[in-house]
């Protein structure tokens, strides 16, 4: 009889939490590598993660906490990678443990700024990594309803349809809901593209337009996602389901979104630096506009990308949020 294999979680902040929660549903020990020590030492006092998700009480002895990185990576066979994109490359930095036989679960929503490339790719090209072994994880599906056990569905991406099938085993539950795809690209770039429509739906939210530009926003949003993905890698997919389209709705409307967020506030006046200062958690989707828009140039332009560009001019020109939005309701149908 085969050995179960043994799950790992590498972060600290809530979709972390929440990732380490769901398996601990189906798992009698999960792996959970944090940097900081006063998160560990907390969690192992009081039970909890005393910056995220703090209502979400763990059973301790189904938790092997370590802030050194290589004994988890060494213990654990699934390592669920949940840090944020510009932060990611320095725990990279201290891997010395070979992971090359591991499986790779990528929670990380967005394109490695040192590389260029996607986090799954990043993995293969410079650790080895063949992409059978290399998975992504999808919602829609936020951290704060995990937290509160409300039903909420994920997409496992994996080339090896049996590999992605045992993931989201591990992840499933009476509240989780989950569903497997071979098109891990595609995914991964929408995992990446929604948090920049987020930060769009935000903006607007926060310049005072209303529920019906939000919704031409929104359709305008999945259309552009379907052809940026498409130029960079065509199959056969359908940008309606959960993965794609859910997964953008519920990021550009719930509450809970962090980019929705962050946009909301550069809307209302902040700047870039002050809203990110007010912010306990990391806007991904500032990160991904940047590396978008390098995308776009790279591809010599040839992709239409109104609302990616609108808020590139916003992010990192410093053009004025209500007369960049002017001429983007201009081009929008």
């Amino acid at each position: 009889m085969e050995k179960p294999l043994k799950y790992a979680v590498f972060g600290g902040g809530s979709w972390a939490t929440a990732i380490v929660k769901m398996l601990c549903e189906n798992l009698d020990e999960v792996g959970w590598y944090m940097r900081s020590v006063y998160t560990k030492e907390h969690i192992l006092r009081e039970q909890h993660n005393p910056n995220y998700l703090s209502s979400v009480e763990f059973h301790l002895e189904q938790l092997k906490l370590s802030n050194d990185i290589n004994e988890i990576a060494a213990w654990a066979d699934v390592l669920f990678f949940v840090i944020p994109s510009a932060f990611i490359h320095n725990e990279l930095n201290k891997l010395s443990v070979d992971i090359s036989t591991k499986t790779i679960v990528s929670a990380v929503k967005g394109i490695m700024p040192e590389s260029g490339l996607l986090v799954g790719e990043h993995f293969h090209e410079f650790y080895n990594l063949p992409y059978e072994n290399i998975a992504i994880i999808a919602g829609p599906c936020h951290a704060e309803e995990v937290a509160l056990e409300r039903l909420s569905y994920l997409t496992i991406s994996c080339s090896n349809i049996n590999k992605a099938k045992e993931i989201a085993r591990a992840l499933s539950s009476e509240y989780i809901n989950t569903k497997v795809s071979d098109d891990v690209i595609g995914i991964e770039y929408a995992v990446m593209l929604k948090n920049i429509y987020a930060i769009a739906a935000g903006i607007a939210h926060g310049l005072g337009y209303g529920d019906n530009f939000q919704s031409v926003l929104m359709s305008n949003s999945i259309r552009e996602m379907n052809r940026f993905i498409k130029k960079r890698h065509k199959m056969k997919r359908n940008i309606n389901n959960s993965a794609y389209l859910g997964d953008l709705l519920v990021t550009g409307y719930s509450t809970f979104s962090r980019n929705r967020m962050f946009g909301n506030m550069i809307g209302k006046g902040y700047t870039v630096k002050s809203a990110q200062m007010e912010m306990s958690m990391v806007a991904e989707g500032y990160y991904a506009t940047k590396s978008a828009h390098q995308l776009y140039e790279r591809n010599n332009k040839r992709t239409r990308i109104p609302i990616i560009s609108a808020v590139y001019e916003i992010l990192y020109e410093g053009k004025n949020p209500k007369k960049v939005f002017n001429k983007l309701t201009e081009k929008l149908n």
